[in-house]
């Protein structure tokens, strides 16, 4: 990667493909928008937000003081699409995140037809609008739309997915996502075009870092426990996941977006999905996630996985190859499993501490853009 001028010269290839440059994101008011839209406006990019209204409280959005901080603050739901295509207009965009979602899998046993409706319509009145707004400004705009590593089939195998494996999904939200992707590639196939969208889709593994507080999330969860100086409830601590630092799937989100925008027709046709995910090496038990954190914030913790009972079906096995973005894209990741742990803690407990949400959080993008060197 090219080294520049900024505290975030080692996260993308070239600075000046963000600086002064309209990028719109949806779900801006959540935890992985919320980082987004800090890391765009340390770049220089004019940043427009179109989500609901944050859904925990805390939020990172209003901790992080991302409102202050962004071009436009909208909220909305990617539902109206009058609205959407509206905002997209005004912004101008050259480059939209799509991150808007009903994004956690219990839940979405709770409220399928709300989990159904906001991601797969949602995605869809996204990527309509996005043409819409094309059509109209005459200017080409790039779309990064954000999914899961959930979209695929699980069989429960050791080995990692890669991009071209199947789709699938028991549950909602898993099943919703899968939904998604086809609907991507339909719009891709369909009206994508050099000059007009340009249009790919990322699958981030399991993100973890300071800000998210969203219910049935173990580090969430097991922040809360902490502050109480209760014992951590851990319902699946075999269970293995693809964990990451929040900051290292969002640089390969910006990663891919620049490949968008700089691409040449020939090259588009390998810009289509990437995974994004840790080193193989970092695959770890939900257990062994919870024993590494509580190195950083001591306390202690508890299977209860034998009074789950009849709980919702959860994954207890899934891994990514992150092959094709490393080869494409020259991305990998810049945090280790124990690192982005560190990291995360750290900012919980000097949060917990009443330190300054905002200060801390800046100094933890330029810690890993100085690791990204």
């Amino acid at each position: 990667m090219g080294k520049r001028q900024s505290t975030l010269a080692g996260l993308v290839v070239n600075k000046m493909s963000w600086a002064g440059r309209n990028v719109f994101i949806t779900g801006h008011t959540g935890f992985k928008g919320s980082w987004l839209s800090l890391l765009l406006g340390e770049l220089g990019a004019h940043v427009w937000g179109y989500a609901l209204a944050p859904a925990t409280e805390p939020a990172l959005f209003h901790q992080a003081k991302i409102g202050e901080t962004i071009r436009n603050h909208q909220i909305g739901d990617i539902r109206d699409i009058e609205k959407l295509q509206s905002a997209i207009v005004t912004s101008r965009a050259d480059v939209i995140f799509h991150l808007a979602a009903q994004a956690l899998v219990r839940p979405s046993y709770d409220n399928p037809l709300e989990t159904w409706s906001s991601n797969l319509m949602g995605t869809v009145n996204l990527m309509e609008a996005a043409r819409r707004a094309q059509q109209q400004s005459g200017r080409p705009m790039s779309v990064v739309a954000i999914t899961t590593d959930k979209v695929y089939h699980n069989h429960e195998w050791v080995h990692s997915y890669r991009e071209n494996d199947r789709l699938g999904g028991k549950d909602p939200y898993s099943a919703s996502k899968a939904a998604c992707e086809l609907a991507i590639h339909s719009f891709a196939e369909s009206f994508a075009s050099p000059d007009r969208v340009r249009i790919a889709s990322a699958r981030a593994g399991n993100v973890i870092g300071g800000g998210d507080w969203a219910e049935d999330r173990i580090v969430p969860d097991m922040v809360r426990a902490l502050s109480r100086n209760c014992p951590v409830a851990v319902r699946n601590p075999h269970a293995s996941r693809p964990w990451q630092h929040v900051l290292d799937p969002l640089n390969g989100y910006l990663c891919l977006a620049e490949a968008l925008l700089s691409a040449t027709p020939d090259q588009l046709q390998h810009l289509n999905t990437f995974n994004f995910g840790p080193e193989s090496s970092d695959h770890r038990s939900v257990g062994n996630l919870v024993t590494q954190g509580l190195r950083h914030w001591p306390g202690s913790w508890t299977d209860i996985s034998a009074a789950q009972g009849s709980a919702p079906h959860e994954a207890n096995l899934l891994a990514l190859s992150i092959d094709k973005a490393r080869h494409v894209l020259g991305w990998s990741p810049v945090w280790s499993f124990e690192k982005a742990v560190e990291a995360t803690m750290e900012w919980y407990k000097r949060a917990d501490e009443g330190a300054d949400i905002p200060t801390i959080t800046q100094a933890q993008v330029t810690r890993f853009a100085q690791d990204a060197l």
